[in-house]
């Protein structure tokens, strides 16, 4: 069994964004090696996410204004507990646990294995500062 480790790195200006993280993916699985197996893509930071969907505009538009509403940015530490602590990122947090940690996605033919329309996306709910996204394939 092979396995291989590659480390993603994303610098967001925005607090909220979704990149498209995809070909990095692709290139990844290409360089593994792998034919059949699994990538793992997980983000390493608890204020941000993986996550697969459509790459439309209007769709991460809507994730936006929807996270948005259910967790707003508000440093107030009246407003959220977590903001109590000297940070002012407890929307963050919700967001990413409403978003995801991770996706597994099957690797078949040596390619990612996906259904119509489905993508992989970075998920920053905290921007303006280094973070790293874990790919982790494993396979023949």
């Amino acid at each position: 069994m092979k396995s291989h480790t590659e480390y993603l790195a994303f610098t967001i200006p925005s607090r909220m964004a979704f990149q498209n993280i995809t070909p990095q993916v692709e290139a990844a699985v290409k360089k593994s090696g792998v034919k059949e197996g699994l990538v793992l893509v997980n983000t390493m930071h608890i204020t941000s996410s993986v996550f697969i969907n459509d790459n439309e505009t209007g769709l991460h538009h809507d994730f936006g204004k929807w996270l948005e509403d259910l967790a707003p940015f508000n440093p107030d530490p009246n407003h959220y507990h977590h903001n109590r602590t000297g940070e002012d990122n407890a929307d963050a947090h919700l967001k990413r646990q409403v978003m995801g940690r991770e996706v597994v996605v099957a690797i078949t033919n040596g390619e990612l294995d996906f259904g119509p329309w489905e993508q992989i996306f970075y998920g920053e709910f905290d921007g303006n500062r280094s973070k790293r996204v874990l790919v982790k394939i494993i396979g023949e």
